[in-house]
């Protein structure tokens, strides 16, 4: 059993209707967040601003996509000596090893004080365990003596 498309329903297709090689219609999200530059970028582009004559200057931020307010921006970023914080890696510095052996041990005392504590329970349910059977025996031990069948 073979099915035939009409013609009609694949040239609406080859006319310009939905087809299979149409454009996504969807717009693509942005990134979030401001644009973030290497501290070799902002050096790189400023040498390369402060060579340049006004026609020139204004080419570069257009070929860069920048604003020329990020310019004066890192110039005062490089006058206040910025530049050379911003070439330290970022993040926490690397805890001593006496810091991480203390941590470490500190966790240590906390899991086995945790512990004890449940062992302490433990013994003291079976010592209240131990007088209450102690007291059942003895009166049922009583009982028995009284006690006239």
């Amino acid at each position: 059993m073979t099915k035939t498309i009409p013609r009609a329903l694949t040239s609406r297709a080859d006319a310009g209707g939905v087809g299979r090689n149409d454009p996504d219609p969807e717009v693509p999200e942005r990134a979030s967040g401001p644009r973030r530059y290497l501290a070799s970028y902002k050096a790189q582009i400023l040498d390369e601003y402060e060579a340049l004559d006004k026609a020139g200057k204004g080419a570069l931020l257009r070929r860069e996509g920048l604003y020329s307010s990020l310019i004066s921006e890192w110039r005062k970023q490089r006058d206040r000596g910025a530049m050379a914080e911003l070439a330290k890696p970022s993040g926490r510095p690397a805890a001593d090893s006496r810091d991480r052996e203390v941590a470490r041990l500190r966790r240590r005392v906390e899991d086995l004080e945790a512990e004890l504590d449940k062992k302490n329970k433990v013994i003291e349910v079976q010592g209240k365990l131990s007088v209450l059977l102690e007291q059942l025996a003895t009166d049922s031990a009583t009982a028995k003596r009284g006690e006239t069948r």
